[in-house]
């Protein structure tokens, strides 16, 4: 899981992988993959928060492809297309 520790969503999605069974970590970038944790796993599965930009998840994926990690299969769950209008004050400016 990429995503930033003070986030409640990134934390809360490390918590559903790992109630589910998985060996899941949260990590902010790509320099907080530890290799250790990588030994033994033939497969790795990639999440991220919401507001985690695409460019640090494809470093990620770089860093995974360089540990012998190849992207096999993208898998989309849900697609959101969520808008919030601004605060009419805001707005007004």
């Amino acid at each position: 899981m990429i995503g930033s520790p003070t986030s409640s969503n990134a934390q809360r999605l490390v918590e559903v992988a790992q109630a589910r069974g998985a060996e899941a970590r949260l990590i902010e970038d790509e320099n907080a993959i530890d290799p250790a944790l990588l030994e033994g796993h033939e497969t790795v599965g990639l999440t991220a928060g919401a507001s985690t930009p695409e460019e640090l998840v494809q470093a990620v994926l770089a860093r995974l492809a360089e540990s012998g990690y190849e992207l096999d299969e993208e898998v989309t769950v849900a697609r959101e297309d969520v808008h919030f209008r601004l605060p009419r004050e805001v707005a007004a400016r």
